[in-house]
């Protein structure tokens, strides 16, 4: 691999985006240990300014602006600032009571009782109780409940799988009103992280009757958009821009110091960055878009650039139902002649981490190694003999390899295409689509290998397992495997966290041995705020939130 050649490229191709730019001419890039600050404002260190407006770049059109219906990180970056569930992920990364004043978690850690704080109400003024949290979940349970790939982030819930299958009745699943303020849920089993999740996007509470009378009600910002958040959805200009506008009947608004976050649609990373730099941005990459490749360098030199750890992923899928895809041993083969720590270092250069596992190091620091060496050509040859020997095959046939609208995307694909036909002698056709149609792609299996990438809605490592338990959802690759679906089975129901970490292990080894995907960083958060913007968290699950934002006198 010339990775001068890529690096001499990728300079050129930022050049010429800055050159076109002055001329006129998720995607879902998407911890604690993330966050920046800044000055806190309760320090004396920093002035509020009369202006509190900010202005980022959500990089393209969300696919869904349903909390029920949506799955992805764009979506999310705009529902976390105008919903909220009951609970929210604090600055400092831990769950924390918001439209639950009281929380109570009997003994068995099997029945949590939520009350929902006094007077709180929907931006139309209807009232928010424990009933509208019952109705949303079991929406969104519901069997005839169209676009809800998320459903199983609430199967920790009891019957809520059996209910969703159509195995179980609605009427049966874990979830009771005792009163308009108290909400008692029942668990399947002690769900560790179930905090986490009920601050998650698929467990905000939607208005029923507002659903009711108009299916399409999260299509646009009118007056049916009714959500309950720090802010309000202001203005929508597809594919072009969303206005949010602090909400003035949110409970906590005394804390909301942002008047207004423009949130702008420029696809192209280099004109955001030349944006930033002509100050109409306020902020320049993760979670919301992506730092240029060749911008980098110059701007971690000049000490611009931040970076913090991520929980996600960043890999190939195979299509298993494809051939020859559906052989073990070629999904062996093209994932170990990978090179991924020339990747990390010569094209990203974001300080991610080359992946051999699943599961990110963000949760388990042992997959630092994972279970294959980087870069086994040799390895690799052997698997892709064998793969052929099996399938009857003298050589593979071309390979189509799918990504969506992205510079660094369409960088890794290029060199990955080179990579495959230098080690193996494959021929790598590339295939770019703008991202809801790469989504529908994928759904939809027309694809043979396709990037994609896992950003944790929790931190816990059966949030990247479950992904593969079965067929559907999010699973693009369309395998699954008995004994690892029962293990991790097995793991929810262990309450000594040794042994269920065990569990997890293993499944994970199954996973690695099978290779429906082949993994290639773990992430990271890269990217660049202007000085007067503070306390803007970003969170190891690459969320970031505004609420407790505002910009500083400057």
């Amino acid at each position: 691999m010339n990775w001068k050649k890529w690096s001499l490229l990728f300079t050129l191709v930022f050049a010429m985006g800055i050159f076109l730019t002055a001329c006129g001419g998720g995607d879902d890039n998407s911890g604690d240990g993330g966050k920046d600050t800044g000055d806190n404002k309760g320090s004396g260190e920093a002035t509020l300014a009369d202006d509190q407006s900010l202005t980022v770049n959500l990089k393209t059109e969300p696919p869904s602006l349903h909390p029920g219906k949506a799955t992805d990180t764009t979506s999310n970056a705009v529902l976390s600032q105008v919903f909220e569930g009951l609970t929210r992920i604090g600055p400092d990364g831990e769950p924390q009571k918001a439209m639950a004043s009281d929380i109570q978690i009997s003994d068995d850690k099997k029945t949590y009782t939520f009350t929902i704080r006094d007077g709180v109400k929907w931006s139309n003024g209807d009232p928010i109780t424990a009933q509208t949290f019952a109705d949303s979940w079991k929406w969104v349970l519901n069997p005839n409940s169209p676009d809800t790939e998320y459903a199983y982030q609430l199967y920790p819930i009891k019957g809520a799988e059996a209910a969703k299958t159509g195995e179980g009745s609605l009427d049966d699943v874990g979830i009771t009103v005792e009163d308009e303020k108290t909400l008692v849920v029942e668990l399947e089993n002690p769900t560790p992280y179930f905090l986490e999740l009920t601050a998650f996007y698929t467990y905000y509470p939607v208005n029923q009757n507002v659903a009711e009378k108009n299916k399409d009600w999260a299509a646009d910002a009118d007056e049916d958009y009714v959500t309950n958040g720090p802010f309000l959805l202001d203005k929508w200009k597809h594919k072009n821009q969303i206005v949010l506008k602090k909400n003035p009947d949110y409970w906590d608004a005394e804390n909301v110091q942002l008047e207004t976050i423009t949130m702008e649609m420029v696809d192209d990373e280099n004109t955001a960055k030349q944006m930033y730099d002509n100050g109409e941005l306020d902020w320049l990459g993760s979670p919301l878009d992506s730092v240029p490749l060749a911008a980098i360098p110059p701007m971690k030199q000049e000490g611009s650039l931040k970076v913090s750890p991520k929980a996600g992923t960043y890999y190939y899928s195979y299509n298993t139902e494809k051939e020859p895809f559906m052989n073990k041993n070629i999904r062996r083969a093209l994932a170990l002649a990978i090179n991924r720590k020339g990747i990390v270092e010569n094209i990203t250069k974001g300080e991610q981490k080359p992946a051999m596992a699943l599961v990110p190091t963000a949760i388990w620091e042992e997959n630092k190694d994972g279970y294959f060496k980087d870069n086994d050509v040799e390895k690799a040859k052997e698997y892709l003999d064998k793969g052929l020997e099996e399938l009857g095959l003298d050589e593979l046939p071309t390979i189509k390899l799918s990504y969506n609208t992205s510079e660094g995307h369409s960088a890794i694909a290029q060199a990955i295409q080179d990579m495959w036909k230098e080690s193996l002698g494959v021929d790598v056709e590339l295939n770019n689509e703008e991202w809801n149609v790469y989504l529908d792609s994928l759904s939809q299996g027309n694809y043979q290998v396709g990037r994609h990438g896992w950003l944790a809605d929790f931190l816990d490592p059966i949030n990247f397992l479950e992904i593969f338990e079965t067929v559907g959802g999010t699973n693009y690759t369309n395998w699954e495997n008995d004994e690892y679906a029962s293990l991790l089975e097995e793991a929810r129901k262990e309450t000594d966290e040794a042994a269920r970490k065990e569990l997890l292990r293993e499944a994970e080894e199954i996973f690695m041995d099978e290779m429906p995907l082949a993994p290639i960083y773990f992430y990271t958060n890269v990217y660049a705020h202007k000085d007067y913007v503070k306390d803007v968290p970003v969170s190891k699950l690459g969320t970031i939130q505004f609420k407790w934002g505002y910009i500083a006198e400057h």
